[in-house]
């Protein structure tokens, strides 16, 4: 979640990287985190276009941004995982599971709002050669998405959606048996997952932060009216107003808690065993990153 803070560039690969991190397998989760500045940099370059006089300065900013997390961050997710650890070798309720979706989603957060000011920063330096460039990468997106996703039969992307899920479990459980991936299949095919709710949401927000990029350029926006505007952006997309979007996204996260409980509880204790010792991989690569600094 909180994956889509689409103003807030310079978050947004560490946002996806540490879910993955706390969430997922990822052999190559240290060797990411400290690349990021570079990596970061070349992907937002894609979206942007930067120019001479924004390189190193974005450059700096997404190393900063990367040092504060470091210092910061890491040892409260290093906490997290410890919590999920102590969860792992029993039987978990739903409730437990969202509990700690929460407070992954509020570490997310944290960085998105760490990054403000940078981004404020940034936002108001781009031109209108930056923001065409920005509005062509959101339609190429666009297009690759509806391939994807809205131009397959359900069947399709129920099986895509199925493979993902059943990759990552596997690669925290070990191998499922057949009545674990039976239970898999049932759960993405009763999901209320919809991608076209999802895409409409998804060019509704990209609209959203066009119209307040040019607004910032035809106003000379002051930097901290900038922040403020980005601000209420991110948490909008943080925490959607009431309405369809709201509802859709609150469903999502309690079906997702049901199905991880279902799915853990499950599980066999060797498979258990298992989810025990790759969330301790997980805290010792936090602890090396965390001490690197």
């Amino acid at each position: 979640m909180l994956s889509r803070l689409r103003c807030f560039w310079l978050a947004r690969i560490i946002g996806v990287l540490l879910a993955a991190a706390v969430l997922a397998a990822c052999s190559a989760v240290k060797l990411a985190y400290n690349n990021l500045p570079e990596l970061s940099y070349w992907w937002l370059d894609g979206y942007l276009d930067f120019d001479g006089a924004q390189t190193p300065r974005v450059r700096d900013e997404l190393a900063e941004l990367l040092a504060w997390h470091r210092r910061n961050e890491l040892p409260k997710i290093a906490g997290l995982l410890r919590e999920a650890q102590a969860l792992a070798p029993g039987d978990i309720t739903p409730q437990q599971a969202c509990d700690l979706a929460d407070r992954i989603r509020e570490r997310l957060l944290a960085v998105a709002v760490q990054a403000e000011g940078p981004g404020a920063e940034l936002a108001l330096s781009l031109g209108p050669a930056q923001l065409q460039q920005l509005e062509r990468k959101y339609a190429k997106n666009n297009a690759e998405y509806r391939k994807e996703w809205l131009e397959r039969e359900p069947a399709r992307w129920q099986e895509k959606r199925y493979d993902r899920f059943l990759e990552r479990n596997e690669d925290f459980y070990g191998p499922l048996d057949a009545a674990q991936r039976e239970l898999l299949k049932q759960q993405v095919a009763q999901s209320v997952f919809d991608p076209k709710a999802l895409d409409r949401e998804r060019r509704a927000r990209q609209q959203e932060a066009l119209a307040l990029l040019r607004r910032f350029q035809s106003r000379q926006t002051p930097q901290a009216d900038a922040r403020a505007a980005i601000h209420a952006y991110v948490l909008r997309i943080a925490e959607p107003p009431p309405g369809p979007w709201r509802e859709q996204q609150q469903a999502l996260q309690q079906e997702g808690c049901r199905n991880l409980a279902a799915l853990h509880n499950g599980t066999s204790p060797r498979q258990r065993e298992q989810a025990v010792r790759r969330l301790q991989a997980y805290e010792r690569d936090l602890g090396e990153l965390a001490a690197a600094l």
